[in-house]
């Protein structure tokens, strides 16, 4: 999948529209959505836009990280080992996403430590959940 696909998947299920509702909503094709929530490589980028555009975005050149998007379908509820940008490791759960509301993308992660785990899950304390901000996040592996 790419940054974009992903994107789009993420925004679409949030909605809770199908890929047929959202198509009609953005003006497009049910097979571009289908193609384009699959990482079809090339799309046309007015089109893409044209999607983009109903959860507010569009396409602009941007530094390359970590797609966040990505950590969401792929990651989160799942033992990782995050490694961040001061080195540091952390081996635990990703549990979920914080959003900037105003800016609708995910900007940090719920985490619980390895070393915490049980005692959340026994007790579901809040003080244990740790805030990891996604900007910080050099690199994610499944333990």
């Amino acid at each position: 999948m790419t940054t974009i696909s992903t994107f789009i998947k993420y925004h679409r299920k949030k909605l809770r529209l199908t890929q047929k509702e959202f198509a009609d909503k953005a003006g497009v094709g049910l097979r571009f959505i289908r193609e384009l929530e699959q990482g079809k490589q090339t799309m046309q980028l007015d089109k893409v836009n044209q999607v983009l555009s109903l959860v507010g975005f569009e396409i602009f050149p941007q530094k390359i990280g970590i797609d966040p998007y990505l950590i969401f379908w792929d990651y989160l509820n799942k033992a990782v080992i995050i490694r961040l940008k001061n080195k540091i490791s952390k081996p635990g759960i990703i549990i979920k996403e914080i959003l900037d509301i105003e800016k609708n993308t995910i900007t940090a992660w719920k985490f619980i430590s390895n070393n915490n785990a049980i005692q959340f899950q026994q007790t579901q304390n809040k003080e244990l959940i740790e805030v990891i901000n996604h900007s910080d996040i050099q690199e994610i592996n499944l333990q």
